[in-house]
């Protein structure tokens, strides 16, 4: 009890103090007193007093920007001293009140914040969690360091995963360019211009830069799975494994190596996965794992596929291919199947004009109408061009020219027959000169 009243005593005396300089314009004495009123609450461990002075000391006339930051940021380093976790929640229920809609302790609030969402997910409040999280708009903090801005976005899109939020992660994702990953540090840091906000620090437990791209492509990657879009997946372990790290350690860049092959394969054909496929043939590293070399060879190679001796070859290393702790599924086995169809079909309409429906099947080792459905659907994707005759049971794979074509086919062809033909008469012209000139002599 007598502790007590020495306190208030003490508080009294350091808020008469802090009346005078407050009302004096002295900055550095109100901040001196603001965080000594602090000191001695938190010395006395009396936590509720702590909160009531900060509220106090935060609403009084004229008091100055100087003072609240000073104040917020003393306030934060007794968050992790508190005795229990309610404490602990209190405190920073009182300082986020605070530092509310204030823009000089905005970077303050928003530690605040991403503290407070850590303890709501440690109890399983996930959903609150992401919910507090998306109050701050980290985007637009002029002075917060930038690596501290991309982790509380990947927070943000982390917690939005995990509440399966897709269509909010996406949106938090995309406040991230991929590009701000390549940029070079050490020439970033130039000295600060005459009237620029001043960049503070990161706190000591936020990643590099280049930790915070592995985070960022392996939550894309989560984001990439719910919908099963495999290039965008194949894309982002392709910037994984690109990280300097990652490719300096063979037990770290092996496993991601054979994921980019097996979405590489798993992809539907476009000329981004063209693209990609033809530089991952080309990466020597693909020579210490053999098979998947082979296995993208035979996507290469216009050659049709037999899917059943494909399937026993790689039916082991498939099942076995971890990714974030799951399997690839069943789904991507029936996508597999599909991607070998596709290709035996794409290799079918370069060498065959026209085919029998059956001889089709036959190549592909599937039922006439299991044939027939994949072939239209590759028609209706706009992978191929072809036609069916149903009644005749022929497909054509040629387009059909309308008359200009045609004809400017043939004018082009009439102007190579005429060419042709002056080349010929200058050779016969040529040899009959140098025959004239012989017989003279």
């Amino acid at each position: 009890m007598a502790n007590a009243e020495n306190l208030d005593a003490k508080i009294e005396q350091l808020l008469n103090v802090e009346k005078q300089m407050r009302l004096a314009g002295d900055v550095a004495g109100t901040r001196k007193a603001v965080t000594d009123i602090l000191q001695l609450c938190f010395d006395a461990r009396a936590w509720k007093t702590l909160n009531d002075q900060i509220v106090v000391l935060s609403k009084r006339r004229g008091q100055l920007k100087q003072a609240v930051t000073a104040m917020v940021q003393q306030a934060m380093h007794y968050i992790d001293e508190t005795p229990d976790i309610e404490t602990r929640i209190e405190l920073i229920k009182t300082l986020n009140s605070v530092s509310a809609g204030k823009i000089y302790v905005e970077i303050e609030r928003a530690r605040l914040i991403k503290k407070l969402a850590k303890i709501k997910e440690e109890q399983g409040l996930i959903a609150e969690a992401a919910d507090l999280m998306q109050e701050i708009a980290v985007e637009t903090f002029g002075a917060m360091a930038k690596t501290e801005k991309i982790a509380f976005i990947l927070e943000q899109v982390r917690l939005c995963l995990d509440r399966q939020d897709y269509v909010r992660a996406q949106i938090l994702s995309r406040k991230i360019s991929p590009r701000v990953f390549d940029a070079d540090a050490s020439k970033e840091k130039k000295k600060p211009k005459e009237g620029d906000n001043v960049v503070e620090e990161p706190p000591a437990d936020i990643p590099s830069l280049l930790e915070l791209k592995r985070i960022y492509y392996e939550l894309m990657i989560r984001y990439y799975s719910h919908n099963n879009d495999y290039l965008e997946i194949c894309r982002c372990y392709k910037a994984i494994y690109e990280i300097p790290s990652v490719k300096e350690n063979p037990a770290e860049w092996i496993p991601i190596l054979r994921k980019i092959c097996w979405y590489l394969v798993l992809s539907p054909h476009d000329p981004m996965q063209s693209s990609l496929l033809n530089s991952t043939l080309e990466d020597k590293n693909l020579s210490e794992i053999q098979n998947f070399k082979l296995l993208l060879k035979q996507l290469v190679t216009m050659e049709v596929i037999q899917w059943t001796t494909l399937w026993d070859t790689y039916k082991n290393e498939f099942e076995n291919e971890k990714v974030s702790g799951k399997s690839l599924g069943e789904k991507a086995a029936e996508d597999l199947r599909q991607r070998i169809i596709e290709h035996n079909i794409l290799v079918v309409s370069k060498y065959y004009a026209r085919i029998t429906l059956k001889r089709l099947a036959e190549l592909l080792c599937l039922s006439v109408q299991e044939a027939e459905k994949h072939l239209s659907d590759m028609v209706v994707s706009k992978a191929l061009i072809a036609k069916i005759d149903r009644p005749m049971g022929i497909i054509c794979f040629q387009t059909a020219k309308d008359s200009n074509d045609i004809l400017n086919s043939w004018a082009a062809n009439l102007e190579k027959l005429l060419d042709l033909v002056e080349k010929s008469c200058h050779q016969i012209h040529k040899e009959t000169m140098v025959h004239k000139a012989a017989l003279k002599v």
